[in-house]
């Protein structure tokens, strides 16, 4: 009796390592995800499904038929035939269920087990009415094996009777399949020819046989329902990535555009040829700015769009403002966010050499050290006093978003700084990891 116990139990845990494993491979993982599935998708799921649990159905016929089949212990464990036929329903649909039951049983079938085809088809026809009774699909994955949390529900939750019954429903299906079996098992004299079954000696031995088939669907429910979950976690981590960082760009744009505005108006009364000459290059770079929605772009697009945007601030400066950079030509073709270095220009023209009665000049230095990029922009304006410096990036919008920008893309893995003495300028660095293809695409 307790070697059929420890049978009972194998059965459990080999459950738990077929759907351990299959849900490591990606391609079954997408498959899961999907609630809805075209015919082809179907069928790789059956495929799928078939080939794990018809190979535990070989096995199992194979070391029954052998002479020394009684030095396997386990043996009979092995076949989740039944099992995996009724999932292949759950998760796909008559369609899907019916397929798995004919190959998952061809093993059997070849061996003389003719009945077996029939018996495991009609469970996956079964698993695939258990998924139409659902309210919604999502229900499946919500199957709990203890009758008495699912009878609670039916009573707590009254208001919704359609959903608490379908949980009743659900296990009673898996322990009626559990009973075909039992029923057609014994039907052929001939052991050799006989649906495989487990055999019980008392009511408690049956009982456990029920429960052990009932617990081996709900482990594999419940191991790719976690699964799922942990995709869409990462899912929606990434989602809330993209919407942060769209936040975050969108706020750029306005203020630049404010701004750029502003430096129009107080033009247009002292010097109206050079306010119209301001608002056609602003017209340059709104137009480059709406044929771009990318969240990266080349460092060498980033330095032009800065040339573009230093030739509207020469206009109210004059020549008091300069613009010298040292570029390496190994960085120019690494991808940075989109608006990177204009808040940073814009944020030294106006608390840097705005004040400044001789002006000054903005430096960009850009370097590669080994696969890390390393950006400079400083000038020689009025610098920034302790007490400002200490809260510079956490307060104002353009440093500010220049960090969470970067923090929202590289986590820990990126430094930006700010080193200032007042009445010698002021310099941010940003050392940051090249931008490959594979995390650009959250753009």
């Amino acid at each position: 009796m307790e070697s059929n116990y420890l049978l009972l139990l194998l059965r459990l845990g080999l459950m738990a390592a077929i759907a351990s494993v299959l849900a490591r491979f990606p391609a079954f993982k997408a498959t899961l995800m999907r609630e809805t599935r075209t015919m082809n998708q179907r069928m790789a799921l059956a495929t799928w499904l078939s080939v794990v649990f018809g190979t535990t159905v070989a096995v199992r016929v194979l070391i029954s038929f052998s002479e020394q089949k009684d030095r396997y212990l386990g043996y009979q464990a092995g076949d989740l035939g039944l099992e995996g036929s009724l999932i292949a329903g759950l998760l796909g649909g008559y369609v899907t269920g019916l397929v798995s039951g004919v190959l998952i049983s061809l093993p059997a079938v070849i061996a003389g087990q003719t009945m077996s085809m029939p018996l495991l088809a009609g469970v996956g026809v079964l698993g695939g009415l258990l998924r139409d009774l659902a309210p919604s699909p999502d229900e499946i994955w919500r199957f709990s094996p203890f009758f008495d949390l699912n009878i609670y529900r039916f009573f707590k939750e009254s208001q919704d009777y359609r959903r608490t019954a379908y949980h009743l429903v659900f296990p009673a299906g898996i322990l009626v399949a559990e009973a075909l079996r039992q029923l057609v098992g014994p039907m052929f004299r001939d052991p050799d020819r006989r649906v495989f079954y487990l055999r019980a000696s008392d009511p408690l031995s049956r009982c456990a046989i029920y429960l052990t088939t009932l617990f081996a669907v709900a482990i594999a429910v419940k191991i790719w329902n976690s699964t799922r979950n942990e995709k869409k976690l990462e899912e929606q981590g990434r989602l809330l990535v993209e919407a942060r960082l769209a936040a975050l760009t969108s706020q750029i744009n306005p203020h630049f555009l404010f701004n750029t505005l502003n430096s129009v108006s107080s033009l247009i009364r002292t010097d109206p040829n050079q306010a119209r000459v301001m608002v056609v290059r602003l017209s340059t770079i709104l137009r480059r700015l709406l044929r771009k929605n990318e969240n990266f772009s080349p460092l060498r697009d980033e330095l032009s769009f800065i040339e573009d945007y230093l030739s509207i601030e020469v206009v109210r400066f004059g020549d008091k403002l300069r613009f010298e950079k040292d570029v390496a030509v190994d960085t120019l073709d690494m991808l940075v966010p989109s608006m990177l270095l204009q808040p940073l220009v814009e944020n030294s023209i106006k608390h840097g050499l705005s004040s400044k009665i001789e002006g000054g000049t903005i430096r960009i230095r850009a370097n590669r050290i080994g696969s890390r990029l390393q950006l400079v922009v400083e000038d020689d304006g009025v610098g920034i006093s302790e007490a400002r410096l200490a809260t510079l990036l956490n307060q104002g919008i353009g440093v500010t978003n220049v960090n969470e920008r970067l923090k929202v893309l590289f986590g820990n893995d990126y430094r930006m700084w700010i080193d200032s003495q007042p009445g010698q300028g002021a310099r941010i660095q940003i050392e940051m990891p090249e931008l490959h293809t594979g995390l650009a695409a959250v753009s």
